[in-house]
């Protein structure tokens, strides 16, 4: 029997997500309570922390923000999701995270801290895309910055264009 796609209304309930300040839709699903804390320039963290991260027609940008924890992404469902990655020289990498392997896209990304990160949702039939993310040391919002447009823009002046698209305004 053919498995139903759900609807983004059915994801959200079922795994209780809620609205994320970059965009899309999320909820804390681990963080290592069994392990001794990690002492970090920032403070104590956990070794490692975990999340669903949801994105959806209606929601369908990650901005850009930047993490001091590595984080590695892994897909699950739905439409294929794509991320722009500006490394501290300037770099840009482009990674399409999906199901289709044999058409390059991957399922599981390494994003390292101190590198922007935005996600978009790409077009497709399913409406969103669900992926997980692991973050260690573990996730503080102290650790994490929004991207500013003005300043990114003046940053990385050859991605401006983009940064426009994948910032809030």
């Amino acid at each position: 029997m053919a498995l139903k796609t759900p609807s983004i209304k059915e994801l959200v309930a079922t795994l209780d997500l809620e609205p994320h300040l970059e965009g899309g839709y999320y909820r804390r699903t681990y963080q290592s309570d069994n392990q001794s804390m990690v002492t970090t320039t920032g403070g104590q963290r956990y070794r490692m922390t975990s999340i669903y991260y949801l994105l959806t027609k209606d929601s369908p940008v990650g901005h850009f923000h930047l993490n001091q924890s590595d984080i590695v992404h892994y897909y699950h469902l739905g439409d294929a999701i794509e991320y722009s990655l500006i490394f501290p020289d300037g770099t840009l990498e482009a990674v399409m995270m999906g199901s289709n392997v044999i058409a390059g896209e991957c399922l599981q990304l390494h994003v390292p801290g101190g590198v922007w990160k935005a996600s978009r949702l790409t077009e497709g039939s399913a409406g969103f895309g669900l992926i997980s993310e692991a973050v260690s040391p573990g996730f503080d919002y102290a650790d994490m910055q929004l991207g500013d447009r003005q300043k990114l823009s003046e940053c990385f002046p050859e991605h401006s264009v983009m940064v426009e698209k994948l910032t809030r305004g």
